[in-house]
């Protein structure tokens, strides 16, 4: 028969050798999901890219902001489009076998999002990319949005006037999940405001800042704002604001809480294995 003080101890030991090892690999891995030692992949900010000569340095300038926030950490920046370095660009100069995440400075999720940006990590195959969410929907971005309204002329007793209300600005997409997605934000915003706010689109969705802004009136809202969800400046921004009854608050550019939203969606897609694009095999989301 065994003896039990033997098998207890047998047991504790083992248990012993388990928490130990258990302690020495949890010592190697870092708060962002890396092992000790290695380094996080590289976050890569995705913008849309912009004619307008503001674009591109008010990203860059929100880019610092994260730099500054997690010093040490690759920071790069890539386009859809029209401006330069293009995410092609950026992905090719990353040393192969290195690993990416590519978070969109977008807030929906439209074609870029569900397309272009898998498209361009399936065309990089010597690097591992993680694609994370869009900044939408989040209370992150509610409170950029609030403090822009606030640079504007906002203030707390606006949102007790029966006659005040907030139009949602974006630059819309025929993506039917982009438009729940400003949609949420608004309600976000409204929970916020404590006003009605309407999400309504530059392009390519209904309602447009113009009808939004007439419905509104409509029900005897007079004094409307418009709220601006876009990054940087450009010509849907700059178009959105022009529609104003009120007063317009600026693009979001290198707002601390922005920023931090950054970073918030870089760090869940680097815990969340299922977003990894091995080469040219993608992972569904």
């Amino acid at each position: 028969m065994t003896d039990p003080d033997i098998t207890l101890a047998a047991t504790a030991q083992l248990l012993g050798r388990i928490t130990d090892e258990l302690g020495t690999r949890l010592g190697q891995v870092r708060p962002d999901g890396a092992r000790r030692g290695t380094r996080p992949p590289t976050l890569i900010a995705v913008a849309h890219g912009s004619r307008d000569p503001r674009a591109l340095p008010t990203v860059q300038a929100l880019l610092e902001r994260v730099r500054d926030l997690r010093p040490g950490l690759d920071v790069r920046l890539g386009h859809v489009e029209l401006n330069a370095p293009l995410l092609s660009d950026t992905l090719a100069d990353l040393a192969p076998g290195g690993e990416a995440v590519l978070v969109p400075l977008l807030f929906g999720r439209g074609y870029h999002v569900t397309h272009d940006l898998p498209a361009a990590a399936a065309a990089a195959p010597a690097v591992r990319t993680r694609v994370a969410d869009p900044l939408g929907a989040h209370p992150l971005l509610i409170e950029a949005l609030y403090e822009r309204l606030v640079d504007a002329g906002w203030t707390e007793a606006h949102g007790a006037a029966r006659d005040t209300a907030v139009v949602l600005a974006s630059a819309g997409s025929r993506a039917p999940e982009s438009a729940a997605d400003t949609r949420r934000t608004a309600a976000l915003l409204r929970e916020r405001l404590g006003v009605p706010v309407v999400a309504a689109y530059a392009s390519a969705a209904a309602p447009t800042v113009p009808d939004a802004v007439r419905a509104l009136a409509a029900r005897g809202r007079h004094r409307i704002a418009v709220a601006s969800l876009f990054t940087a400046p450009g010509l849907f921004a700059t178009r959105s604001a022009a529609q104003a009854p009120w007063i317009a608050a600026a693009p979001l550019g290198p707002h601390p809480a922005l920023a931090r939203l950054v970073l918030h969606r870089y760090d869940r897609a680097v815990g969340t294995p299922r977003n990894l694009i091995p080469g040219r095999e993608l992972a569904t989301a």
